[in-house]
C-alpha cells in the first residue's frame, strides 16, 4: 500500500483581495498551468499580484503558487478561489509561477525575445513535490500546459511594429519538460 506525498512546505500568504476572487468547488480542477513570473524576484512578483487591475471585483492577476529559485513555495491564493493567471481557463485551473526573469523588462519587444535563464534545480525538485501533492489533493486534476500553451495570441512588437511577438512565453524553452512528466501523473495539453 503506497502512501500519499506529504506537502511539500508552503508559505501560505494570502493577497489582500483573495476573498472577492469568484469561489469554486475542488473538484473543477482538472488542469494546473505553469508559468514564470518574467520579472527579477518574488518580491516583485508578490507586488504585480497585489495590484488591482479589474475595477468590477477590485482583483487583479496571480496564480496560486508562487517558487522562488531557492525552492520556497508559497500560496498567495487558496485553490478553493479561481485566480487570474490563464485567458479562459482560469476556473478549471491551478497556476504555478516559477521565479524567473524571462523576458524582463521589455516582454513584448521584438529585439528581446530569448528567456536564457534556467530553472534551478530547487525550483523543479519544489515544483515535482507540488506537483505530486496536487494529484493527491485534487482527485479530477489530470493535465499540465504550460501558458504558452494555452495564449498563443501574437501582438505587434513595441519597439517593431511590424513585427508580431507572442504575448506568453512562459515558462519558455529551458523549462524541463521531459523530466517533470516522468515525474508525474499528468498529461501534457498540446
Amino acid at each position: 500500500m503506497s502512501t500519499a506525498p506529504p506537502a511539500p512546505p508552503i508559505a501560505f500568504d494570502p493577497l489582500p483581495y483573495q476573498e472577492r476572487l469568484d469561489a469554486r468547488a475542488l473538484d473543477a480542477i482538472d488542469l494546473v498551468v505553469i508559468h514564470c513570473t518574467e520579472l527579477p524576484d518574488l518580491a516583485m512578483a508578490r507586488r504585480f499580484g497585489e495590484e488591482v487591475l479589474y475595477e468590477t471585483s477590485h482583483t487583479g492577476n496571480s496564480g496560486h503558487f508562487y517558487i522562488d529559485r531557492d525552492g520556497s513555495v508559497h500560496q498567495y491564493v487558496a485553490l478553493d478561489r479561481i485566480a487570474h493567471h490563464v485567458r479562459g481557463h482560469n476556473t478549471r485551473a491551478v497556476g504555478i509561477e516559477l521565479v524567473n526573469r524571462g523576458r524582463y523588462p521589455d516582454w513584448l519587444a521584438a529585439s528581446h525575445q530569448a528567456m536564457d535563464e534556467a530553472y534551478t534545480p530547487a525550483q523543479i525538485d519544489a515544483l515535482i513535490a507540488l506537483l505530486r501533492w496536487l494529484e493527491v489533493e485534487l482527485p479530477s486534476l489530470r493535465t499540465i500546459a504550460g501558458h504558452e500553451d494555452l495564449d498563443t495570441t501574437q501582438v505587434r512588437a513595441t519597439d517593431d511594429p511590424d513585427v508580431l511577438v507572442y504575448r506568453k512565453r512562459d515558462p519558455g524553452p529551458l523549462f524541463p519538460w521531459e523530466r517533470v512528466m516522468a515525474a508525474v501523473g499528468l498529461v501534457r495539453v498540446p
